[in-house]
């Protein structure tokens, strides 16, 4: 059953992508938050889908820590769940990606009419200083911005690597992060087909200020956060 679940999920997402990617090819005459809006309609589809489909669920808490303001939010990366409903359970976002994702056919359009902060990663410095310059830009736009500091995708139980962007971009702008938890992965594993029933829960921490702080230690205080709180969520899987 969890593969035929799996499979008509997969088979769902697939055609779903497709047909929106025209959307948001056809949204660009609108706005930036406009086409936010009319693109992320695909998000809430797809966290839809999981949930009739797979019997993927989610619950949320500290949501009376959202902020009327923008924030840089830094959250836990574990599988392709969180960069779906993400968007759909904050304020409009923009992401900071590799540019290369904005190339891949039909998802890639999709990305790109969401006003994301596209990076090189092998730039090294000059990387930290594309994520400052359209970061702000997104900031005065009144985005929030979004950023896995991991930045890739760990397995339940572990933590990867911290990097400094997400912070070093709330240092420059001095605007504060906003930690997020939780534990997608544990039924929506990473580079894996088969996906399994569960409730996922998103865990949004206090805000954390960027005012006085070094780039490294404002990271360190929002690691610890995010891999304390970690420890503390339920088990998603049933």
């Amino acid at each position: 059953m969890i593969f035929l679940r799996s499979t008509l999920f997969a088979l769902l997402q697939g055609l779903a992508t497709v047909v929106f990617s025209f959307v948001a090819l056809l949204s660009f005459p609108f706005g930036p938050f406009a086409r936010y809006r009319i693109v992320t309609l695909w998000n809430r589809l797809i966290v839809h889908a999981a949930r009739v489909i797979l019997g993927i669920r989610y619950e949320i808490r500290g949501r009376e820590n959202l902020p009327d303001h923008p924030v840089v939010v830094m959250a836990k990366h574990q599988s392709a769940w969180e960069t779906i409903a993400l968007p759909m359970l904050l304020p409009p976002q923009a992401l900071v990606l590799k540019k290369e994702l904005l190339a891949i056919p039909f998802f890639g359009w999709g990305l790109a009419m969401l006003s994301p902060i596209a990076i090189d990663r092998k730039a090294g410095k000059e990387a930290l200083r594309q994520i400052v310059a359209q970061g702000a830009a997104r900031i005065r736009q009144g985005f929030w911005v979004m950023i896995y500091p991991e930045g890739t995708r760990v397995k339940p139980g572990e933590v990867g690597r911290y990097g400094i962007g997400g912070a070093w971009l709330a240092v420059h702008t001095n605007t504060p992060v906003l930690p997020v938890a939780h534990n997608a992965g544990e039924v929506w594993p990473r580079h894996a087909f088969l996906k399994y029933p569960g409730t996922i829960t998103v865990s949004f921490g206090p805000v954390i200020s960027s005012q006085g702080k070094k780039a490294d230690a404002l990271n360190e205080e929002v690691k610890a956060w995010i891999e304390s709180e970690m420890k503390r969520l339920p088990h998603a899987r049933k």
